[in-house]
């Protein structure tokens, strides 16, 4: 995850963007015809990566973990979504944008691409906020349907605190004071993306009032709870949760699971004891009671995969074997 000095240095560059700037995306081909998937049955279903803040879709950490899967899946087609064919722009873009638009940008180019749009169903994987990022894209269009749905570090119950500052980085100290004064602006709400999943808990008034896509993705607004949402979920046949048992960049790293966490007196609410769950908004409860939701520990800091980690990974929830069965 990037600096904060380094968002509003960006934030700054780009104080005119919005995401209808955003260049209409051309579907990325593989680079051999054994890439190509075959649709039956007993392939691997296609993979689609969104990945984190400060990444880009053709960064070759993100390259390699198409090549692992495809090792440890072989067939599987994987399709890294981006918001811009330029890797510079589509990095941006994890900074700066309404996420709102860029879910339906998404939603729009998944429905119209020539190979994702013939398969019975894909898998999807999303590292950090690409996590929270699939999961929207799950409730909201869902076409073509996620078979499995598989996150990193993500923060499906926000950040309570943005990026650290050092004690001598006056500029970053600065701009930090300047984003806690207006988190809840309109300015901020519609450009700034780690915003967008702020959650306070000690200021959860001004987050259902202000936020532009966690509390509505989250279905916390109790007079707006989307139904299609919750269905939508449903539809899951697994959802796999990693937090990073180390992770000091999500904060708090216990979001990664949908806990809630008190600043003041350092409690955990771990899911199954919020209301969230209890009163199934999104359709959680229903999916751990039919054993499809999945809480794992990935050992080290934020975003910190080995190899082994990933393998083990694709070949327990991505394989032929695992969707062959109860496809969407």
């Amino acid at each position: 995850m990037a600096t904060l000095v380094e968002l509003f240095t960006i934030a700054l560059g780009f104080i005119s963007y919005t995401s209808a700037a955003l260049l209409p995306q051309r579907p990325l081909l593989p680079s051999s015809d054994e890439q190509f998937i075959s649709l039956q049955s007993a392939a691997p279903l296609p993979l689609v990566v969104w990945h984190g803040l400060g990444d880009n879709y053709k960064a070759d950490g993100l390259r390699s973990i198409g090549d692992i899967a495809n090792a440890t899946n072989p067939g599987t087609y994987t399709y890294f979504i981006r918001l811009d064919d330029d890797p510079s722009s589509d990095r941006s873009a994890t900074f700066l944008g309404n996420v709102t638009e860029q879910v339906s940008k998404v939603c729009s180019d998944l429905a119209t691409h020539p190979i994702l749009s013939k398969a019975s169903a894909i898998n999807a994987l999303g590292f950090s906020q690409g996590g929270q990022f699939l999961r929207a894209y799950v409730e909201r269009c869902n076409r073509p349907a996620v078979h499995t749905l598989v996150t990193f570090g993500s923060q499906h119950n926000g950040i309570s605190e943005f990026q650290n500052c050092g004690s001598h980085d006056w500029v970053c100290q600065s701009w930090d004071g300047y984003l806690k004064r207006n988190t809840w602006s309109h300015f901020v709400q519609s450009r700034l993306v780690p915003a967008q999943y702020y959650r306070n808990p000690e200021d959860l008034q001004g987050y259902l009032e202000n936020s532009n896509f966690l509390a509505d993705i989250n279905n916390e607004r109790e007079d707006q709870r989307n139904a299609t949402y919750k269905e939508n979920l449903k539809k899951l046949q697994r959802f796999v949760m990693y937090m990073f048992s180390e992770d000091e960049t999500v904060v708090p790293k216990e979001s990664a699971w949908f806990a809630d966490y008190n600043k003041t007196s350092e409690e955990v609410t771990w899911l199954k004891d919020r209301r969230i769950y209890k009163e199934d908004w999104l359709g959680l409860r229903w999916l751990d009671q039919k054993k499809r939701l999945d809480f794992k520990i990935a050992e080290g800091k934020h975003m910190q995969l080995s190899e082994e980690l990933l393998s083990d990974t694709f070949k327990r929830y991505f394989g032929a074997d695992s969707s062959s069965h109860d496809r969407v």
